[in-house]
């Protein structure tokens, strides 16, 4: 796997934009990802490792889009209707090459092709037959209802872009184009971990002053959403030795580690030191809310991001941050679609030079007009203020003020994974 340089997080003191951040992240991080080939069954949500074309056009033939007649136009009258004999049925079945050609006109099916010299299908709804006949009305233009060859892709056409995450349709079109599997690439291998001895597994007893590691289940099921291979490794006691051992053990065979908590400067705060032991750490100063400073950093060649301890700081920058950076080392585009824009049912005010994201839900206006409405807690380790939500309205970095009635963008919770 490619290797990243111990200097790469580097960056001045300033708060940073999110756009400052992504640049950061593509100029100066490798895609580490490897490539293998997996069957198409297997590669819905992988990620094309290099452009895939086309095998062959599709439709493979010019055929017919409709049930109907087919017909040469030079045939059609110049005014009125037109009576043509039906001499030819062709149905899907028959290859291109079958195809009778055309005298008069030819009854055919949708996806039949069109036998030669014909380059028109009337939809047998609009003709009228008499006899051994079909009268045609005028109007159609040329062409119409026919399908021509290549129409939807031609061979040797890209198909799929190498850096794009299969979709199901996606993965349709490879097999219309003659492929059977794809080069894509390998998962991005995360380690995720927890740390402090005040985390206790669900389930188990709470003591006095334990609190139930939530956050790396959170983190666990949104990192598999994304497309990574996990390695839970459970909770790390505050020990720096043990610690600085399992980090670096970690990243022998990982592309990411990822953790929550236990980076700030405090005297128990002991990832900090256990990863400056094995590697180099520093911090990024973001200008978002929810959300402190990240740490971020290298291991052995692995990327290393420390997240803060708060659980809706945890998805706001693992979302907005840590997602384009998985996306990056993965080889993966990071093409987020464009946020909804919905009126603001609330006033708000922020501070200038960061951005906030506040969790909304959705209701239709009285005048069918979609609304975002404030969730009633803005604490960062209100947990209910995702799980009672739609999703993130946006505020950017230079508003102050947000009114009733004013138009946000909004991100559904959905589409962020």
């Amino acid at each position: 796997m490619a290797q990243l340089a111990d200097d790469c997080f580097a960056f001045g003191g300033r708060l940073m934009t999110i756009e400052e951040v992504l640049a950061l992240i593509h100029e100066r991080l490798p895609v580490v990802a490897g490539v293998e080939t997996v069957p198409l069954a297997l590669a819905d949500g992988r990620v094309a490792a290099e452009d895939i074309l086309a095998r062959n056009d599709v439709p493979g033939f010019a055929n017919s889009a409709v049930d109907g007649y087919a017909v040469r136009y030079a045939d059609l009258a110049a005014d009125g209707e037109t009576l043509l004999p039906v001499t030819a049925r062709i149905a899907a079945r028959i290859s291109g090459d079958a195809a009778p050609a055309i005298e008069g006109a030819a009854r055919i099916f949708t996806g039949a092709p069109m036998p030669p010299g014909a380059d028109t299908v009337f939809m047998q709804e609009d003709v009228r037959l008499e006899g051994s006949h079909v009268a045609l009305p005028q109007g159609l233009t040329p062409g119409a209802n026919m399908r021509p060859a290549g129409e939807d892709i031609a061979a040797g056409a890209i198909a799929i872009s190498a850096g794009r995450r299969l979709r199901p349709q996606d993965v349709a079109l490879a097999a219309a184009t003659g492929h059977a599997d794809l080069p894509v690439r390998k998962r991005l291998r995360v380690a995720l971990f927890s740390t402090g001895d005040e985390l206790v597994a669900p389930g188990e007893p709470l003591p006095p002053g334990g609190v139930y590691d939530s956050n790396r289940v959170m983190l666990g099921a949104l990192l598999r959403r994304l497309g990574a291979e996990v390695s839970d490794l459970g909770v790390l006691r505050d020990d720096p030795g043990a610690l600085a051992e399992r980090i670096a053990g970690a990243a022998r065979d990982h592309d990411l580690i990822l953790t929550s908590g236990g980076v700030s400067t405090g005297e128990e705060d002991h990832v900090k030191a256990a990863v400056e032991a094995v590697g180099q750490l520093v911090f990024w100063r973001l200008g978002i809310k929810p959300g402190r400073p990240l740490a971020m950093g290298a291991v052995g060649g692995a990327a290393f991001v420390g997240l803060p301890g708060n659980p809706v700081a945890v998805y706001v920058t693992l979302l907005f941050v840590v997602r384009p950076l998985m996306a990056r080392l993965g080889g993966a585009l990071h093409e987020p679609l464009p946020p909804r824009m919905v009126r603001a049912a609330f006033p708000y005010r922020k501070k200038s030079g960061r951005r906030e994201f506040v969790r909304v839900s959705l209701a239709q206006g009285p005048d069918g007009v979609t609304e975002a409405h404030k969730f009633p807690r803005d604490g960062a380790g209100v947990l209910t203020s995702l799980t009672e939500s739609d999703g993130l309205a946006e505020l950017a970095d230079d508003l102050t003020r947000v009114a009733e009635g004013d138009m946000i963008p909004f991100h559904p919770h959905g589409l962020l994974w």
